[in-house]
């Protein structure tokens, strides 16, 4: 049967863009120093010296990190997908080697060892302490005795971050929210989260703010522009560059809710770059935005402190700023200051955030939270520019042939239907995405027609955000944020077997 390729624009509106990350504009003179070529795929020395002074590795032990959290990424995504509702997360040991993938069915440890990482038998599936995460989320309580609460997939629990002494006030919100006493714990923290917006240093850009100017750093180069914190200004804000010429318009902006990021269109005097300022002189290469798992090494650059080194503690962290909880942000180990804020994140030359936040500083060290990338790509269908010359996808996306073939996605799924019903795929249930772009075919009976639905759960319940239709078998792309999804596979006409495969970010 012949088959035809149906893209399909992401369906998310959401009125914002991103945290940001560093860009060098062409009139910008910054002359590499001791740097790799960007094209050249290798990781920047600079970026090896700093895991060096802050992880204690040496060259070749931060390269084979780098590469480790490379090749789990990838497993993580297809394990996500084979497994579905019984996903319980993934996280890579101290030792940044072992992958381990939580599930919660003992029936799908055998396909973990399979791919080479470490089963480990859980209670609660990544979905269920989501949906927990996103009661606290909606929850109309008092906040003020807490900093925010996050899932942590390595111990299965929900966790909420309170201030010394308000244990109690953690409780009764989680309480108050329906969340249940054996999924969460309570931990104390004396650190207080705050926007890092007082930026400093090279190549900064300012907007014009309640009759004063407020200064940000640039973040990674979109096409078009750039991408930034949404607590830098708001839509229809101008912006000008560090010449202090000008420079662009802010399209895009939100903070506090449901992310920090915005998204600034640039004019035609600017040109964007991928590459990253370390603020030594020097240009880090952008060679796309595969994230990361739970427990990789990240770096970040920042105008204050420059280079930085860390780890990732946990992902979708909501954060409660003084402006406002966020939600949706990565946690990190890595230490920032006043005027890091709207940095960019790497892993090697993988972009995976921009600095939105955080407490302590690089003398007594901290935490600090950035906003995905991916979601700023995927919320304003927004391309990252490159060092190898063209657009990166929001996450490693398989070559646009490979999603012809059924084949070749990562899970497979058969079924039978009758005329006129439906399934819903994974078996019945649902799974988990990151952020990006999600693929799928739809081989159907000779003699049949099914179509396909790709649906997100939102809080009124499951609504379509991507469909294949027509006659024939179906291919389906879709670029989106990160939640939790189902593929619907509908007969209208005929009836008989089919496959479905898909693969997720």
């Amino acid at each position: 049967m012949q088959r035809r390729r149906i893209a399909v624009a992401a369906a998310v509106v959401v009125a914002a863009g991103a945290a940001v990350a560093f860009t060098l504009p062409s009139m910008a003179e910054t002359t590499p120093s001791g740097e790799k070529a960007a094209g050249s795929g290798d990781v920047s020395p600079r970026i090896l010296a700093a895991m060096k002074r802050d992880l204690g590795l040496d060259g070749d032990e931060a390269a084979a990190r780098l590469q480790r959290s490379k090749w789990a990424s990838g497993v993580t995504a297809r394990l996500s997908a084979q497994t579905g509702a019984d996903f319980g997360g993934a996280w890579l040991a101290t030792d940044g080697a072992t992958l381990k993938v939580a599930v919660t069915d003992p029936d799908a440890e055998a396909a973990v060892r399979k791919a080479g990482a470490e089963p480990v038998l859980v209670k609660r599936s990544e979905q269920t302490l989501v949906a927990a995460k996103e009661k606290l989320d909606a929850a109309d309580g008092d906040t003020d005795g807490l900093t925010g609460w996050y899932v942590d997939v390595a111990t299965n629990k929900l966790v909420v971050v309170a201030k010394p002494g308000e244990v109690t006030a953690a409780k009764k919100l989680a309480r108050a929210a329906g969340v249940a006493g054996d999924t969460y714990r309570v931990i104390t923290s004396a650190a207080t989260p705050k926007p890092l917006f007082d930026v400093r240093g090279a190549d900064p850009y300012f907007i014009a703010v309640n009759g004063g100017t407020a200064r940000c750093s640039i973040g990674f180069s979109v096409e078009g522009g750039f991408v930034t914190a949404g607590h830098c200004g708001a839509v229809g804000d101008t912006t000008t560059g560090f010449n202090q010429q000008a420079q662009g318009t802010v399209r895009a902006s939100t903070f506090p809710g449901s992310a920090d990021m915005g998204f600034v269109e640039v004019n035609g005097d600017w040109t964007p770059r991928a590459v990253v300022n370390d603020f030594e002189g020097n240009e880090l290469p952008v060679a796309g935005s595969t994230e990361a798992p739970v427990g990789a090494a990240v770096c970040r650059s920042g105008s204050t402190t420059g280079t930085r080194c860390g780890t990732i503690l946990a992902k979708n962290q909501t954060v409660v700023y003084p402006e406002g909880a966020v939600t949706g942000l990565t946690r990190t180990n890595v230490c920032a200051e006043g005027g890091d804020s709207g940095g960019p994140w790497l892993s090697g030359d993988q972009a995976q955030g921009v600095t939105s936040g955080g407490s302590g500083d690089c003398t007594v060290g901290g935490e600090t939270f950035f906003q995905p990338v991916n979601e700023i790509l995927a919320a304003d269908d927004l391309t990252l520019v490159t060092s190898g010359g063209g657009a990166g996808e929001p996450s490693a996306a398989p070559p646009a042939e490979s999603a012809t073939a059924c084949a070749d996605q990562a899970a497979q799924r058969t079924g039978t239907l009758q005329a006129r019903t439906a399934q819903a795929q994974p078996n019945g249930g649902a799974f988990r995405s990151n952020a990006g772009r999600q693929t799928a075919c739809l081989s159907a009976a000779e003699g049949a027609d099914f179509d396909l639905f790709l649906q997100r759960l939102t809080n009124r319940g499951f609504r379509t955000v991507a469909s294949a239709t027509g006659e024939g078998d179906k291919t389906l792309t879709f670029n989106g944020r990160s939640g939790t999804y189902r593929y619907v596979v509908a007969a209208t006409s005929g009836s008989g077997s089919y496959t479905l495969g898909f693969s997720t970010p």
